[in-house]
């Protein structure tokens, strides 16, 4: 196994992820599409784990797989978007990680853009468990223009880093998160309705 860069992770994946992908060619659009499905409605309903875990068994049922080898396979895919989440990465990066653990390219191409379709509901949702955890001391934000990318139409777009400092109870740590603009008026928009419900609670 080649050396191979990746940018979830710093480390080389162990071979079992690459087994666990590449498991994943074997599926059917419709079927790997499902799986994708489960990935992002855990990632944004994490507190809904049981129900997830009835949807694997039922899914290995109906395909005829082994619900321990499909649950392996699920955790190796699900690690991805879950780092790409915390270090802030693009779809193409996601495609890339995707296609180098040896996802056929389609495979990668469809959940590179449901990556990106989902992007702000799994940030809204990992910063709402963060808050939910934890306290939130002080909040810097600065705009920025992307000067040069290597997707051509990024260039000249507006975006926005967040700067969120958190006591964790343990001591105080630093979350960042980079947004485009449209992403950060649909976050502020959730946020107010958030604090909306809150105001109507209290």
């Amino acid at each position: 196994m080649s050396a191979q860069a990746f940018h979830f992770s710093r480390e080389t994946p162990p071979d079992s992820m690459f087994s666990d992908v590449q498991a994943l060619n074997k599926f059917s659009d419709e079927q790997f599409g499902q799986l994708a499905h489960y990935v992002f409605e855990f990632m944004t309903e994490p507190s809904k784990s049981s129900r997830l875990m009835s949807q694997l068994d039922d899914f290995a049922a109906e395909n005829g797989v082994g619900a321990g080898a499909l649950k392996n396979v699920f955790k190796s895919l699900l690690s991805v978007p879950n780092s790409a989440l915390k270090k802030s990465l693009s779809n193409t990066q996601v495609k890339e990680d995707l296609v180098n653990l040896g996802l056929s390219e389609e495979k990668a191409e469809y959940f590179s853009e449901q990556w990106k379709t989902n992007l702000v509901a799994l940030s809204r949702s990992a910063l709402g468990q963060t808050l939910m955890v934890n306290q939130l001391l002080d909040m810097e934000w600065k705009f920025g223009v992307t000067a040069a990318s290597s997707e051509l139409d990024k260039v000249g777009n507006t975006f926005l880093q967040l700067k969120l400092v958190i006591n964790t109870g343990n001591g105080v740590t630093n979350s960042y998160m980079e947004l485009t603009l449209p992403q950060f008026y649909s976050f502020l928009h959730e946020m107010e309705k958030a604090k909306a419900s809150l105001e109507y609670l209290s």
